[in-house]
């Protein structure tokens, strides 16, 4: 297994039975962007098995944090829901991903479009100070099923803002306006009805949506990154045609494309 490290379990959150998070700790060779992911797992039957995770912590936090579904008959997540502190996991020694603002053209609202764990990427995103040195408003849209997989809603709404270095921006520029499908709930239904009927612009109180001064970025189930890409594309919106180039949003390709 000389391609992967090993890290210690810090701490494990379970939101609910089917959504978990932790934290391990972070060798401090491993260097990644906020929105790149990181092959992770655990030594089953002396072999590694490995998924790709997406780093939920921001890159200059001395661990690392994950957010994972639960999931009965997993190859992995069956066995990974039940780690605890001080076991140890797997972490492969690269970090990839195409979900990096470097990618987006400049604008002025960057939109962060989220179902289930595909927040994961933008929890990094909204604790990097440069999300808002580069745009004036940063929307983040979380789509869920349940009330309970409202994951780190506590965290952005009543933590971030006042954190020492970043409070005051993300008081400032930060909106976050969650969404559930399948429980009653302040805001209900999918994202896309919640753009297409113009509910959500007047809920947040901000103009629809612009491809001249909106940026995107989309982390979701396929379907979900399929859907909302096409709404974007209907509204003249570019996608960032590979790594290192700039669009007017972005998707992660490797999930996508799986």
């Amino acid at each position: 297994m000389a391609s992967f490290s090993e890290a210690t379990v810090l701490d494990v959150r379970h939101w609910n039975d089917t959504l978990f998070s932790f934290k391990t700790t972070r060798d401090q060779s491993l260097r990644f962007r906020n929105g790149h992911f990181v092959m992770l797992g655990l030594a089953v039957e002396g072999k590694p098995l490995m998924r790709a995770y997406s780093i939920a912590s921001p890159n200059y936090a001395e661990y690392l944090e994950f957010l994972s579904i639960k999931v009965e008959n997993g190859p992995l997540t069956s066995r990974l829901q039940h780690i605890a502190a001080g076991d140890r996991i797997l972490l492969g020694q690269k970090t990839v991903g195409t979900l990096v603002i470097d990618d987006l053209r400049p604008g002025k609202r960057l939109f962060l479009f989220a179902t289930g764990t595909g927040l994961a990427p933008f929890m990094s995103i909204i604790q990097d100070p440069d999300t808002y040195e580069r745009f004036e408003k940063v929307i983040l849209i979380h789509g869920v099923r349940l009330v309970s997989e409202l994951a780190y809603a506590d965290f952005i709404r009543e933590e971030l803002p006042r954190h020492e270095l970043l409070g005051e921006m993300v008081s400032r520029q930060l909106i976050y306006y969650p969404t559930v499908t399948r429980e009653a709930f302040k805001h209900t239904g999918r994202m896309t009805q919640a753009i297409e009927s113009g509910s959500l612009f007047a809920d947040i109180g901000e103009p629809p949506l612009s491809s001249a001064t909106d940026r995107g970025m989309i982390c979701g189930s396929p379907g979900m990154l399929k859907e909302t890409a096409a709404l974007l594309d209907a509204h003249g919106f570019q996608v960032s045609p590979a790594l290192g180039e700039q669009g007017d949003y972005v998707i992660e390709r490797a999930f996508a494309e799986r």
